[in-house]
């Protein structure tokens, strides 16, 4: 098990502990989140990416999710794809990075949310609140 798989777990199940959720739809009972399943079938390159995340390459996650094919997507795909990379950023503790996808899924969309079980995340919960809150 990789270090950062390791890490993402244990703040997973914190946050499992503190009633808090987790985005990864493998530690959340493995249904999708809202916009997920639409937006990545309407993209291969987001699917690639999102199942990258879930296995534990958050690297392999950002690289995809940035990718051309996904970042000049439906605005859906961008967003979800902003949002995997800021999770990946966090879970990697890349605070900054983390905070920059979300501010620019935030000016994309400035109704952008997360799923309510993403919210109380212990590593971008916080971070994502500040964004919020700054626009």
């Amino acid at each position: 098990m990789t270090r950062y798989r390791a890490f993402a777990l244990l703040a997973c199940l914190l946050g499992a502990v503190l009633a808090t959720g987790c985005a990864n739809p493998m530690f959340a009972g493995g249904a999708p989140a809202n916009g997920q399943a639409g937006a990545a079938a309407a993209s291969p390159g987001l699917k690639e990416g999102i199942a990258l995340y879930d296995n534990g390459d958050y690297n392999g996650a950002i690289k995809r999710l940035g990718g051309a094919d996904v970042a000049t997507g439906p605005k859906a795909v961008q967003l979800e794809a902003l949002k995997y990379t800021a999770f990946s950023y966090c879970v990697t503790s890349r605070q900054s990075l983390c905070r920059q996808q979300f501010d620019k899924a935030l000016k994309l969309d400035a109704l952008f949310d997360l799923d309510p079980g993403e919210h109380g995340h212990p590593l971008w919960g916080p971070v994502f609140v500040r964004a919020k809150k700054s626009k």
